[in-house]
């Protein structure tokens, strides 16, 4: 029987590890799954926030390498997935799968740039809690569970406001992946809500047409976080997917 590899799960913003719940859950009695939270996120350690979006990354191959982790599946949702596509552009050797979760690789708009640096000064001005309530049924859909609403609602009022307005602008200066995605030498899992308006199917389309070797998988009846939304069905596609990389030793 194949080892199985490790899995890595990055959240998104702005959200914590226990937004892998159902994953970490479902996967770590078969095999190792690392979810840390971000610097500034969760129950991460009190550190300076980021200055510059390839940080992230850095940051998670540190804990990683703490761990004596080699190398791994990698999987980001949202934000998470920009982050494992900046690891696979910094530590391409370290990758054995990627799995971009409700995410687009492009760069940001001037537009998107000012927006980032707008919501970055509301968050400092004003907290989480309004914009959590704003955004929660886009986040998940209407449709979503009591249970789920509330775990999401919790993850985002949670997050220090300094640490999501340092992510926001990081994060409006990052590169653009698309030309890195064509370069991609490992399978790849793109997976996206129906009726995600943050990361439309378009997005995920495209993606998927970018990697050389990819499988797209559309989750009807979600928005951006299918992952908690539609858990059977993401750890299902994730299993069948994780199998090809255990099965080819590589």
């Amino acid at each position: 029987m194949p080892v199985p590899v490790p899995l890595v799960l990055v959240h998104g913003h702005p959200f914590d590890h226990t937004m892998w719940s159902p994953q970490v859950e479902a996967f770590s009695p078969a095999r190792r799954v690392i979810a840390p939270d971000l610097r500034g996120y969760g129950a991460s350690a009190e550190t300076p926030p980021v200055m510059a979006f390839e940080q992230f990354a850095q940051d998670v191959v540190t804990v990683l390498d703490g761990l004596g982790v080699e190398t791994f599946v990698l999987a980001g949702l949202s934000m998470g997935g920009q982050i494992a596509m900046d690891c696979y552009r910094q530590f391409p050797d370290r990758i054995r799968g990627l799995v971009l979760a409700d995410t687009f690789p492009a760069a940001e708009t001037p537009e998107g740039v000012r927006t980032r640096h707008a919501m970055a000064e509301r968050l400092l001005r004003e907290g989480m809690r309004g914009y959590a309530d704003e955004v929660l049924e886009k986040m998940v859909a209407p449709s979503a569970s009591a249970e789920v609403k509330a775990h999401v609602h919790r993850m985002m009022t949670a997050t220090r406001p300094e640490s999501a307005a340092a992510a926001l602008r990081a994060r409006a200066a990052r590169p653009d992946y698309r030309e890195l995605l064509t370069r991609v030498t490992v399978p790849a899992l793109v997976v996206v809500g129906a009726d995600d308006t943050y990361t439309p199917v378009s997005d995920a389309e495209a993606m998927h047409a970018a990697l050389p070797d990819s499988t797209l998988h559309i989750i009807e009846g979600t928005a951006h976080m299918p992952n908690l939304e539609r858990p059977k069905e993401f750890n299902g596609t994730l299993d069948s997917f994780l199998a090809r990389i255990d099965s080819s030793g590589g």
